[in-house]
């Protein structure tokens, strides 16, 4: 580990989200709104994609600058066929405490158990709703709730535990599913996470009043069920985190919107074409994979993405304007979450 790669505002390299796929079978009004990832939307071709011996590659050329924990992102990154060979490929890197994926759980129910045996984990699931309603208008391919639940419980059974759930909530849209969702998974199995609804990439029509604060979703939940604040556990933990004051596991809060933490991110990304990203908001990425197929040695991978890093200077929560929100920012579904 290389405990003295850090950037302008002396923030370590930790943490490496890779994304395996920029498709996925949902059509999130958040992430990828129909009227442009329509039937004519042209998705990256296989020969573009990283394969699994060049995301391998990457992942130990990073551990070896200090990368501890790893997320399989996308789109939706069950779609990649054969998954659990990379999982098990990842599993294997020296340096990886932390192995995990997030996906929209409509293909977990099959997977769950031949993820876990290949070395995964940790699983993150998103569900924006309980209701039907709602969460087929969300995700706008009319994908029922129920399938969902049983790909949890299928993680569930499988060994995944606590498994966290994620919900984005958005004003006008879901925020009524907020206490439905913390009773549902109120439990030791699970960690729910509420995330600011957020100006990401450039098609999901954001604005600032359709923002739920976090201080609102903790108001909601606390006034029936009482909480009280767990302590951060590392160095770069995006989500406020509380527990159930009577037990029963715990939620969190993501407020990149209203309570910034520019300053603790650890976080790297990779799309799935090998592009290296410093900020879920960036405009611009580096080419591995041109490196990665040209014939650079790892030291020679090593030396570009310290050069990235090292120079990194981005606070772009902090920084949130109407001039910023304008700029022209990567698209979520190609560098995930």
């Amino acid at each position: 580990m290389n405990e003295r790669l850090a950037d302008t505002r002396n923030r370590p390299l930790r943490d490496l989200r890779l994304s395996v796929t920029d498709r996925c079978n949902f059509r999130c009004t958040y992430c990828m709104p129909r009227e442009v990832f329509g039937a004519d939307f042209r998705f990256l071709p296989r020969e573009e994609l990283l394969t699994f011996e060049e995301i391998t590659r990457l992942a130990g050329i990073f551990a070896g600058l200090g990368v501890e924990k790893i997320r399989l992102t996308g789109g939706e990154p069950l779609l990649r066929r054969n998954l659990p060979t990379l999982v098990a490929m990842l599993a294997a890197v020296p340096g990886i405490r932390d192995l995990t994926l997030t996906t929209n759980g409509s293909l977990l129910a099959a997977q769950a158990g031949a993820l876990r045996a290949a070395g995964l984990h940790r699983v993150t699931v998103s569900l924006d709703s309980l209701d039907d309603d709602v969460f087929a208008a969300m995700n706008d391919v009319g994908f029922p709730v129920a399938r969902v639940l049983a790909g949890i419980e299928a993680a569930r059974a499988a060994g995944f535990r606590p498994l966290k759930i994620n919900m984005v909530v958005k004003r006008g849209v879901n925020e009524d599913s907020i206490l439905p969702m913390a009773r549902q998974f109120r439990g030791a199995d699970f960690a729910l996470r509420f995330i600011e609804y957020m100006d990401v990439g450039n098609t999901n029509g954001w604005r600032m009043n359709d923002v739920v604060p976090a201080a609102e979703i903790i108001a909601r939940i606390a006034a029936e069920m009482p909480l009280e604040t767990v302590p951060q556990s590392y160095r770069g933990e995006v989500a406020r985190r509380y527990r159930h004051v009577a037990g029963g596991g715990e939620i969190g809060v993501i407020s990149s919107v209203t309570e910034p933490f520019c300053g603790d991110c650890t976080r790297a990304r990779v799309s799935s074409e090998g592009r290296l990203y410093t900020c879920l908001f960036a405009t611009d990425g580096t080419d591995l994979r041109a490196l990665l197929r040209g014939g650079a040695g790892d030291r020679a991978i090593a030396e570009a993405i310290t050069r990235v890093w090292r120079g990194r200077g981005d606070r772009y929560s902090e920084l949130r304007s109407a001039n910023t929100t304008a700029l022209p920012k990567v698209e979520m579904s190609r560098i995930g979450g």
